[in-house]
C-alpha cells in the first residue's frame, strides 16, 4: 500500500528518466551521505532526512516496523516541508521536477506529493538510484564496437585519445574522468579523485550519448585508477574487445616522462618513489632516490620503465586476448591517431 497517492506523478525508467534530465532538473531526496558516496551527474540534493535521521527511522523500521518508522519519519520530516517546497519551486523548470531516492518507494513518493501540493508536476526514477545503477551496469559493459589502445608506460596513448577525441571519434577517457593518470605517481597534482561510484556515473553520462552502433576508443588500464575501481562488466568487456598495442621508440617514451613529470614537486616524487621500495626492492629504491635528487631524470625513467614494463607485461599475456600490435616509427600524436583509425579500420571496419 503507498503512503501517498499519486495525483500527477508519473514513473520513468533508467533511460526515460537520463532522457529527460537533460531539460529538467533531478531531485535526489536521499540523505546527503548517500548522495556524497554517488549521484547521477547534476542531480541537486534535498534530503528527506540527514544522515543522522536517516539512521533513527532505519532502526526503528528494523526493530518496531513500518508504522512507527513512518510516523517518526514525519515527526522529522514536519517542520521543514516548508523549505522543502521552497527548494522545489526555485528549481523547477516550466513547473516539473525528476525525482528519486535509493529504491523508488516511500522517500521519493513522499517528496514528489509535496511538490505536487505547489503544483509542480514530478516524474520519479522507477527503482530508485539503484535501478540507476543497475543501468548503469548494463549499459557500460555492452559496448559493441569497444577498440582498447594498450601499450608501454610512456608510449602517448593518452595524447592520441585527446587527438582523436579532437578529430570526432567517440573516446572514454578514464584517466580524466578518474583525476588521475595511473601508477604511483598518477595522482601527483591532480587533485581529489572521486568516488568510484561517481566515477563510474560520470563513465555512463559519457556513453549515454554515445552513437553504439560506431567504434568507442579507450585506454588500456587496470581495474583501479588509482582509488576508484572500472566497473567490473567494462573491465571484463575491455579484457574481451579487440586491443591494438602501440609501440613507439624507448627514447621517446623517456623522454615523454621526464617532460611530464619531470616538473612535479620533489617531495611528492620522491614519496611516491619510496612509496614502492616493496615492489622494486630497497636497493633499487634508493638508486632511483639518487639519481632523481642528482636530476639524472633520463636515468631515473629508464630504471623506472624496466619495473612497469615487467608489470605491463604480466597484466597483458594474463588478461589480454586479442591484441593487435601496431608500431610508430615517431611520436607526432596527430600522425599516429590516424594511423590506429586506418588500422582499426582495415582489421574492424
Amino acid at each position: 500500500m503507498t503512503f501517498f497517492t499519486r495525483q500527477f506523478m508519473q514513473i520513468l525508467s533508467p533511460t526515460e528518466f537520463l532522457k529527460s534530465g537533460k531539460s529538467l532538473p533531478i531531485v535526489d531526496v536521499r540523505s546527503p551521505g548517500e548522495f556524497a558516496e554517488g549521484h547521477i551527474p547534476g542531480a541537486i540534493n534535498i534530503p528527506i532526512f540527514n544522515n543522522e535521521e536517516r539512521a533513527i527511522v532505519g532502526s526503528i523500521y528494523k526493530l518496531k516496523g513500518r508504522l512507527p518508522a513512518i510516523e517518526k519519519g514525519l515527526e522529522l520530516v514536519g517542520p521543514k516541508m516548508a523549505d522543502f517546497a521552497r527548494q522545489a519551486s526555485s528549481l523547477a523548470k516550466s513547473n516539473q521536477l525528476l525525482v528519486h531516492c535509493w529504491r523508488g518507494g516511500m522517500r521519493s513518493e513522499s517528496m514528489a506529493w509535496l511538490f505536487e501540493r505547489m503544483d509542480l508536476k514530478c516524474f520519479i526514477l522507477e527503482g530508485g538510484y539503484k535501478s540507476y545503477r543497475n543501468y548503469l551496469l548494463e549499459i557500460i559493459g555492452n559496448i559493441p564496437h569497444l577498440i582498447v589502445i594498450e601499450g608501454y608506460t610512456g608510449s602517448g596513448k593518452t595524447e592520441i585519445l585527446q587527438t582523436l577525441a579532437k578529430m570526432g571519434e567517440q573516446v572514454i577517457d578514464l584517466e580524466r574522468h578518474a583525476n588521475h593518470k595511473g601508477s604511483v605517481f598518477g595522482g601527483i597534482d591532480q587533485g581529489p579523485q572521486p568516488t568510484t561510484q561517481q566515477f563510474q556515473n560520470k563513465l555512463l553520462e559519457v556513453i549515454v550519448d554515445f552513437d553504439l552502433s560506431k567504434r568507442v576508443w579507450i585506454e588500456g588500464e587496470s581495474q583501479t585508477v588509482g582509488r576508484v575501481f572500472l566497473p567490473d562488466p567494462l573491465w571484463e568487456r575491455m579484457n574481451e574487445a579487440p586491443n591494438l598495442e602501440i609501440t613507439v621508440p624507448r627514447e621517446a617514451r623517456i623522454g615523454r616522462l621526464v617532460s611530464e613529470y619531470g616538473v612535479l614537486s620533489e617531495e611528492l616524487m620522491e614519496n611516491a618513489i619510496i612509496s614502492i621500495a616493496k615492489r622494486l626492492g630497497d636497493l633499487r629504491m634508493r638508486e632511483i632516490l639518487s639519481l632523481y635528487r642528482e636530476k639524472k631524470l633520463d636515468i631515473v625513467a629508464d630504471k623506472l620503465l624496466e619495473y612497469y614494463d615487467q608489470t605491463y607485461q604480466y597484466s597483458r599475456d594474463k588478461y589480454k586476448k586479442k591484441l593487435t600490435e601496431v608500431i610508430f616509427s615517431g611520436d607526432d600524436s596527430a600522425a599516429n591517431a590516424q594511423i590506429i583509425i586506418e588500422k582499426a579500420t582495415q582489421i574492424f571496419g
